[in-house]
């Protein structure tokens, strides 16, 4: 199981509660309160309403202090609790970055002075190395800086930066040539070239990326902060009209007193989105900060949020939906010899054989019958498997096994004066290959004894996966460079909607734009250089951290992990995060439902007293209700921080049908739940006044 170094911790940790409450007193500052036009206007209205306690103390005002008073403190600390939620959320990444930082150490590098002899060398710093610099690596020395392998192979330890402790292979010409500054080499010596300035390592964008200072908001945010800043308008201008209206109704009914500043002012508060607008930066920090639990970086928010509105997934064959290497699964005779005869000879076949395949081979002819053979015969020669031959296998024991393409296994029978092709060959290795498998022909001497059905095995579970997908109504394409009718199969048995099969990175390419041009939101997962173009179009492109430079560079998500199916994981969090903003959205607007039967009447009821039926809390007394639906408004913002930071529970269905759940659930619990608090808060003012 993968350790990461970025552990979570508690969203009540003691540690990260106290630096929160630090911050969020910073944050009271106008100037980074700005941010949230909504809570700034609550921070003014704090500033009013302590105006107001100042000319009750002063006898300038006829509410009691101790009223205003009370309101102005439950005010003060609305502020900060909004404040206080988004700086325990930013405080949850700022102690995985520190933990990120102390992993960071400076350390020497061997730069080459002639690329051409690795004992010219000079050592310099990391901080020194540049963009194009080739530096030695020996076993046992900390890589200096992100770069690409140009020259060897090395076991490289990686812990500090994924978390895992098994090591991983790197190498020069390949996918998986990428390395990361601050890792180690514990095998061989390698030669890297520098793909990153000082300052600006993958290391050092995971750091300023975890402490959220180059997030952005994304499109999504934006719309509802604007939506949030009209309802506080709206909000705004009523409470301004309602100061003359209660004027001019004192004059005309001849009783009752106008409508109070203070008054005014809570009513505002209540009113405005308050709740929302408090937890919404938590919220976004928070989701980025799941997908760091998860071992994937986010490189913007705005990724996440692409991720929440996919409709299209693209994802590679191999490693994703299936395990990743082709397994024997069963030995079919054929010419009228038997399965036992076909396993001895397959299994003679591979025995030099250190592929996967080959191994699997193995495996099932010893599972199967107890057929094993610990070592290679004596004076045994090996036949190395090569594009030219199509064939691999063992001359021993004055025998030659062989296995591979039938058409190979064919000719090399038939150079040995073998008898006639066995009749039911042809129908036994067509039938594999339609069921998307690869018939391997084993043969011994100039006999063909029969098949080896090597399949890609579909990972368990897969099925249920895409299904939940569906039923989101988002679409699942594979992507392979298998042949039509091999890609069908795996495609059905998979069961996702659509395949592409022996894709280039043209074709790639042109998928996605196509389903971008129709409309939709396009994520997909790559780790090739050939892969780049296709990441770059893509809306949510996710790359693995072994992956090439190219690859990583398009992407705007890392998997540390480079586990393709985390493509997955990532468009849950993203619908998570929106599904967090309208429910929480749609719980503050649905609150405001019993502030009006607790505050409207009690500002009123002097001047109308036939507004008292309106009282359906059967609230102590105008005072009370007021500073009820005050403090009740504080207090449930709090109560909803955990919520904003672990995020609604992910239910796979339709958009329509999460729509009617949530209104059921958020809304109508918005509705209810102010009606019970702010009755509670009542009964509590009642024994206290």
């Amino acid at each position: 199981m993968s350790k990461h170094i970025q552990q979570p911790k508690s969203a009540f940790d003691r540690e990260l509660i106290s630096g929160a409450l630090a911050d969020s007193l910073k944050k009271l500052d106008p100037r980074a309160l700005w941010r949230n036009p909504v809570m700034l206007c609550v921070e003014i209205a704090s500033v009013v309403t302590l105006v107001t306690f100042a000319m009750s103390l002063a006898g300038a005002n006829k509410e009691p202090a101790w009223f205003t008073g009370t309101v102005s403190v439950w005010l003060w600390l609305t502020v900060i609790f909004a404040t206080f939620a988004e700086a325990l959320a930013e405080g949850r990444g700022k102690a995985r970055a520190a933990s990120l930082r102390k992993s960071r150490t400076e350390v020497t590098a061997k730069l080459l002075t002639k690329p051409e002899f690795t004992s010219a060398f000079t050592t310099v710093g990391a901080s020194q190395l540049h963009k194009g610099d080739l530096i030695l690596v020996d076993v046992g020395e900390m890589i200096a800086g992100d770069g690409d392998v140009v020259v060897g192979a090395a076991l490289v330890n990686e812990s500090a930066v994924t978390g895992e402790s098994a090591p991983v292979i790197r190498e020069s010409g390949g996918d998986r040539s990428a390395v990361t500054g601050g890792t180690s080499v514990i095998a061989n010596s390698i030669i890297i070239r520098i793909t990153a300035n000082p300052g600006e390592t993958f290391l050092d964008r995971m750091i300023g990326l975890i402490e959220g200072a180059k997030r952005r908001k994304t499109p999504n945010e934006i719309a509802l902060e604007v939506l949030l800043i009209a309802l506080t308008l709206v909000f705004l201008l009523v409470c301004a009209n309602i100061s003359p209206l209660s004027i001019y109704s004192v004059n005309a009914a001849g009783q009752g007193t106008p409508v109070s500043l203070t008054i005014l002012v809570a009513l505002f508060v209540c009113l405005a989105p308050t709740t929302i607008a408090a937890l919404l930066p938590a919220i976004g920090i928070a989701g980025m900060d799941r997908l760091f639990q998860k071992n994937v970086i986010a490189l913007s928010g705005r990724a996440i949020e692409a991720a929440g509105d996919v409709n299209v997934l693209l994802l590679d064959k191999t490693g994703t939906i299936t395990h990743g290497n082709r397994e024997a699964v069963t030995f079919i005779p054929v010419g009228g010899h038997t399965e036992h005869e076909v396993a001895e000879a397959a299994l003679m076949a591979s025995l030099a054989d250190e592929t996967p395949e080959g191994r699997s081979v193995v495996v099932l002819a010893k599972q199967k019958y107890g057929l094993t053979r610990d070592a290679l015969p004596t004076g045994a020669e090996t036949i190395a498997f090569s594009a030219e031959t199509r064939l691999s296998g063992i001359n021993a024991d004055g025998k030659q096994y062989r296995k591979g393409a039938s058409d190979s296994t064919i000719a090399f029978v038939k150079n040995l004066g073998g008898k006639a092709v066995p009749g039911d060959l042809a129908e036994v290795v067509d039938r594999i290959a339609r069921g998307g498998a690869t018939p391997l022909v084993v043969s011994r001497e100039s006999e063909i004894l029969g098949v080896i059905n090597l399949k890609d095995i579909v990972k368990s579970g897969i099925q249920e996966r895409f299904l939940q997908l569906r039923s989101m109504g988002i679409k699942t394409v594979m992507i392979t460079g298998d042949n039509p009718l091999t890609a069908a199969a795996i495609a059905a048995e998979a069961q996702v909607d659509d395949f592409l099969a022996q894709a280039k990175p043209e074709e790639k390419l042109r998928l996605i734009r196509e389903y971008q041009e129709q409309g939709f939101m396009v994520a997909m997962t790559g780790d090739g250089t050939n892969d780049a173009p296709a990441l770059a179009q893509a809306d949510v492109a996710v790359a693995m951290n072994t992956g090439t430079q190219p690859a990583r560079e398009a992407a705007n998500i890392i998997d540390l992990d480079s586990n393709p199916t985390k493509l997955l994981d990532i468009v849950e969090v993203g619908k998570q995060i929106l599904m967090t903003r309208g429910n929480l959205t749609t719980f503050s607007i649905s609150n405001d439902v019993a502030k009006y039967f607790a505050i409207i009447p009690a500002m009123m009821l002097s001047i109308y007293p036939q507004l008292g039926v309106l009282n359906v809390m059967r609230l102590a007394s105008p005072y009370s209700a007021i500073l009820s639906a005050v403090i009740f408004n504080a207090v449930i913002i709090p109560m909803l921080v955990p919520l904003a930071l672990k995020g609604t529970k992910f239910r796979p269905m339709p958009a329509e049908k999460l729509l009617i759940h949530n209104l059921l659930i958020y809304g109508v619990g918005g509705i209810v739940a102010p009606f019970v608090g702010i009755k509670a808060i009542d009964m509590v003012i009642g024994l206290v006044v």
